[in-house]
């Protein structure tokens, strides 16, 4: 039997990511992981760990049956740990929570419980979450920032006593030593082999890791027939402009991508590679072009940002927020390719943050954004402005000839037309 787990918490800084690394870090070479909702960050950990790619579940881009495929085609591997995102029913609203993603994969949920500062209150807070839904699947709890086993056996009794059904697993320790160099031990950069090592010893020494794989059993599903638009594959190259800059991709992307075009290759614009001559599409992801560090590392880029020029003449290109950002004149004073006639200045406070909507040609699309920057300049007579949205349009999407560029973050087997337009 396959097990799995949505790692979760009442709330973010909780320590998810904390203890969802640790497990992977443990399981890594028999696990997938998974992350609710829009992230790229986490991924990257989960990869850097599991040095396995990590899959999205998103439940406003996808609908129930869509989730359900992709996760059981990328169920792979004999535990899936799933990082939720927020608090466990945070998203609830747009069917996005992590709650959701558990409750339409029939994947068991584990708590991490901020115990620093309390004991019995705690039992409140599980209580409430218990019963705040009955078809949650809440299975069990690990107590975070825990000053002593003394402690830990206090709020578990009453834990047990108030609340049925719910196996307390362990504790995490207060002021993990390995910690207590890095932020949180989670810096990227940092985070070597060794590091991982006495960073999910530490996470995990407390934890009864038997008793929770109790809990992670699922079922063997059948997945139905695929339950998106099909595409014939095109006999054609697909270019992805991926490299530290451009990084922001989710991986189904990535794999769809391969299913509809013959031959797919990567190339890194940060060291000057060029556009093929041949490519029919050339994707520009999401990432940063517009800091004064990923400037640095593309500004020299001639041989790129020169075939790029020649290609977006004739063929087409799809770009995300800093690919939209990249194909503009410029970004405060910093020169992009001058594709478009698009002027963009950085902000001091967000433009957007959240799920949002795009209306292309009529047709709906859901996605995300997270951007500081803002058009201030884009001529209406020579390009198409569409509006993204929450409750008040902002332009955020732009189209010109064979060129959508966008804000909006989606997945693309869900919206394959975005890639065609």
């Amino acid at each position: 039997m396959k097990k799995a787990l949505v790692v979760s918490a009442i709330a973010s800084n909780q320590g998810k990511t904390l203890l969802s690394m640790a497990l992977l870090h443990h399981y890594k070479t028999k696990v997938r992981p998974f992350k609710c909702g829009p992230d790229f960050i986490d991924p990257q950990f989960h990869e850097k760990i599991a040095q396995t790619p990590s899959v999205n579940l998103d439940g406003y881009m996808m609908n129930e049956e869509q989730l359900q495929w992709i996760f059981h085609r990328y169920m792979d591997k004999e535990v899936a740990i799933v990082e939720g995102v927020m608090g466990y029913y945070d998203g609830m609203d747009k069917g996005a929570s992590a709650y959701d993603v558990a409750r339409t994969l029939k994947l068991p949920s584990l708590l991490i419980l901020d115990a620093g500062g309390s004991y019995i209150t705690v039992a409140a807070v599980l209580k409430g979450m218990k019963e705040f839904r009955d078809d949650n699947t809440i299975k069990a709890v690990i107590l975070n920032r825990v000053s002593s086993k003394m402690h830990y056996e206090l709020v578990k009794k009453h834990l047990e006593q108030e609340v049925a059904g719910i196996c307390v697993c362990g504790w995490i320790q207060k002021g993990l030593k390995s910690l207590s160099s890095t932020h949180l031990g989670l810096n990227l950069k940092e985070l070597d082999g060794d590091a991982m090592d006495a960073v999910s010893q530490d996470v995990l020494e407390h934890i009864e890791l038997e008793m929770l794989e109790d809990v992670m059993g699922i079922d063997d599903v059948s997945v139905s027939e695929y339950p998106f638009e099909k595409r014939v594959q095109k006999d054609a190259l697909c270019v992805v402009v991926k490299d530290k800059n451009f990084s922001f991709v989710y991986h189904d992307n990535l794999e769809y991508l391969k299913e509809i075009y013959k031959n797919v290759v990567t190339i890194d614009a940060t060291k000057d590679e060029i556009v093929p001559d041949e490519s029919e599409l050339v994707i520009l992801p999401g990432g940063y072009v517009e800091t004064v560090e990923s400037y640095t590392r593309i500004a020299n880029s001639k041989k790129f940002r020169d075939s790029l020029i020649k290609h977006a003449k004739t063929k087409k290109v799809y770009a995300e927020c800093a690919g939209l950002i990249y194909l503009g004149k410029k970004c405060d004073e910093k020169e992009m390719s001058g594709i478009l006639p698009i002027t963009f200045e950085l902000t001091n406070k967000r433009e957007r943050l959240g799920y949002y909507k795009c209306e292309l040609d009529g047709t709906l699309i859901k996605g995300h954004a997270f951007h500081y920057s803002k058009i201030v300049d884009a001529p209406k007579t020579d390009i198409k402005l569409y509006k993204v949205s929450k409750k008040s349009a902002k332009e955020g999407g732009y189209k010109q000839n064979g060129i959508f560029a966008t804000y909006l973050h989606t997945m693309w087997r869900v919206y394959p037309f975005v890639l065609e337009s």
